[in-house]
């Protein structure tokens, strides 16, 4: 086998990055979607110990679906996606699991760096794996908040093959096209595109060899020298979970309450919440202050547990639990925190 047929053997591979609430996931529900006639591997990674990810978006889906949590990929598990990556490889030669791509989903608080170095320096990882593209998604409207704040947040833009551009409709025009000239100054190479809802062109984001080992190393030498990579000792994450049903007054009115008193320290919340009295999922999502709730699917059989995932700086954890708590059902004194 020559090195052209090598190279076309291995199995492509697209990074999908972005800071927390981007709509990374959004974008990844719509890629499977029109995809349907492939069979793709996905990994997911989240800061917290618990995704609710696949719950809220992988319903009734076929793919092989991963998750990688309790730590961000770029350091505290980035061992765990080495032997992930070989044990799919494994399953794949064997003839026991059917994929012909693979996309990683990383924490919004990931760096990339060390993510997309895995495919050069794990030798495991590189025989069997080629990096195709690095694609970011950028919140049009906490970008600048973002960059201006976070290092990870400028790495995932400065690293992009594509810069997916969403929530432009909540921004004025004039804000897009300066946040545009912003990520141009940071990643002058990346092709820009607006994102809404996850719907894009998904033919310019795979299979499109993107990634250039040759121009990273002119940005930055060091690339395949091990990069230290920590993250802000504020940031945390916790868990919500009950399988006592929601009183839908009492926690509405308790999420209005918190993000209008903690709203610029909750850099991420998100889960699928069980109402009294609704046969329906209840997904919450939400960036800071901008929040919103949607009716998901039935509760079919299984039992209904409330989880909700906090991702922020100086979480005041004991209190939001309490609060929550006195939202359930059974509870009867008002929530606060």
């Amino acid at each position: 086998m020559d090195a052209t047929e090598r190279i076309e053997s291995k199995v492509p591979v697209t990074i999908l990055t972005g800071f927390l609430g981007a709509g990374k996931t959004t974008l990844l529900r719509n890629i499977l979607t029109e995809r349907h006639d492939e069979r793709i591997a996905v990994i997911e990674n989240e800061f917290g110990e618990t995704s609710v990810d696949a719950e809220l978006l992988f319903e009734d889906r076929q793919e092989q679906v991963i998750e990688l949590n309790n730590g961000c990929i770029c350091c505290k598990v980035r061992g765990d996606l080495v032997r992930m990556l070989s044990d799919l490889h494994d399953r794949r030669a064997a003839d026991k699991l059917h994929f012909n791509r693979v996309i990683i989903e990383t924490t919004g608080l990931a760096d990339p760096a060390p993510v997309a170095q895995t495919f050069f320096v794990e030798e495991d990882v590189s025989r069997h794996y080629i990096l195709d593209a690095i694609v970011t998604i950028v919140d049009a409207v906490h970008a600048d908040a973002q960059l201006d704040a976070h290092h990870e947040a400028v790495e995932q833009v400065a690293f992009a093959d594509r810069v997916l551009v969403s929530k432009a409709d909540l921004v004025a025009p004039q804000s897009v096209d300066a946040l545009k000239a912003r990520i141009r100054q940071i990643n002058a190479r990346a092709p820009i595109a607006l994102v809404n809802l996850g719907r894009t062109n998904v033919q310019g984001l795979l299979d499109i060899a993107g990634f250039s080992l040759k121009s990273v190393l002119e940005v930055e030498p060091d690339f395949l020298s091990d990069v230290a990579h920590e993250h802000d000792d504020d940031i945390g994450s916790f868990v919500f979970t009950s399988r006592q049903p929601f009183d839908p007054a009492r926690i509405t009115n308790f999420l209005q309450e918190m993000i209008q008193t903690h709203g610029a320290d909750l850099m991420r919340y998100k889960g699928v919440l069980s109402y009294a009295g609704f046969e329906r999922k209840v997904v919450l999502q939400g960036v800071h202050m901008v929040m919103h709730s949607d009716v998901g699917q039935p509760w079919s059989g299984e039992e209904r547990v409330s989880n909700i995932v906090f991702i922020g700086r100086r979480l005041r954890e004991p209190d939001i639990r309490r609060a929550l708590e006195a939202c359930l059902i059974q509870a009867s004194v008002p929530a606060t925190v």
